[in-house]
């Protein structure tokens, strides 16, 4: 099916996501939104470092790679290390942690998240890639079709660990979509394929339509998250060494865009619509709030952010919360960021074709 906008209905996460308090945990800056400015769309109101390096239940808590609002409002979030958690979303505090593994029993690189209207999990894994189905507390449910282009290599023509990072439901509800990291060989470098499923009756998803992104030189897409008009939240990312991060946020609108399953290799002059995408800002420019990095970074604030969640919104106005992922290494810090996010109108702003 076409994406397209669904004014009257938003996905189940999004209804839960304005129960959220626009407070932060109790160590986290108490600073208010006046002057902190990242740029004129989007704001951070304060970021927590409460979770780094911390454990529970035995488990490490870190290596967060995608967040989703539950149905009752609290946060649910995955590491890469086949760790699911509940989180309290004032705090952060963890509140339950289940494992998670493929129908082999073997760990999982899960890298997307989204609560489904009848509280499960669908999560995308990284290395096949895959899309599974697993209930509350982990056992696996259902497993989603994957076209053969977007499998690793030899199996596909996917790179290994820059397939399926972001997952995000549709306005509605009816359409999923996951975004790949990096290009396809025989793909022009920067031009991402982003995958949609259809539901079907049962909660069953079928492959539905594709479409193409693309990043700015360097940069992989980590995240996506839909917005309440059908327009996606784009994250896109990259590290340099001995600089540091490069994390952007942008605004993409992927209706009018070309169908690219039928598309073998993706040229950037094959007269595909590509996905159109707005800067919202560069997390660069955003105010430091006395954040410390343990590496060097071009703002002490940033560091390896891989996830986001729309935690509330209100007539164009967005609650956007990010985390970083530490990759279980001391040189990194999981951290939240609590930031606003102002959509701009259609047909204004910087477009970036």
């Amino acid at each position: 099916m076409r994406l397209r906008t669904v004014l009257a209905t938003v996905t189940a996460g999004l209804a839960a996501a304005t129960c959220l308090t626009a407070a932060g945990p109790a160590n986290a800056r108490p600073d208010s939104s006046a002057g902190h400015a990242c740029s004129p769309a989007v704001s951070i109101d304060r970021f927590s470092d409460a979770l780094d390096k911390t454990a529970y239940e035995g488990t490490f808590v870190g290596n967060f790679s995608a967040l989703a609002v539950d149905r009752d409002g609290s946060l649910a979030a995955v590491s890469d290390r086949s760790a699911l958690f509940g989180l309290d979303a004032r705090t952060f505090a963890p509140e339950s942690v289940v494992p998670l593994a493929d129908e082999s029993g073997a760990a999982l690189d899960s890298e997307g998240l989204v609560v489904d209207r009848d509280g499960t999990r669908l999560v995308a894994g990284e290395t096949e890639p895959s899309v599974r189905r697993y209930s509350r507390d982990g056992r696996i449910l259902d497993r989603l079709p994957v076209p053969d282009a977007l499998r690793v290599a030899p199996a596909g023509r996917a790179v290994s660990n820059g397939t399926f990072e972001g997952l995000t439901l549709l306005p509605g509800g009816r359409t999923l979509l996951a975004s790949m990291e990096y290009a396809l060989a025989g793909d022009s470098a920067g031009i991402v394929r982003f995958q949609t499923w259809n539901r079907t009756k049962g909660d069953r998803f079928e492959v539905g339509r594709q479409y193409a992104y693309r990043t700015d030189t360097g940069l992989g897409v980590p995240e996506v998250q839909a917005t309440p008009d059908g327009r996606l939240l784009v994250l896109e990312r990259g590290f340099t060494a001995g600089v540091g991060n490069t994390v952007r946020l942008y605004l993409a609108d992927p209706r009018r865009a070309t169908d690219t399953s039928g598309v073998e290799n993706l040229t950037g002059q094959d007269g595909v619509r590509l996905i159109r995408k707005t800067l919202l800002a560069d997390i660069v420019n955003c105010p430091s709030l006395g954040a410390t990095a343990k590496q060097p970074q071009p703002n002490p604030l940033l560091d390896n952010i891989e996830g986001m969640a729309i935690t509330g919104y209100s007539k164009g106005r967005l609650k956007v919360l990010l985390v970083s992922d530490d990759n279980q290494n001391a040189a990194q810090t999981t951290r939240f960021y609590s930031l606003r996010v102002r959509t701009t109108p259609q047909g204004r702003g910087e477009l970036r074709d």
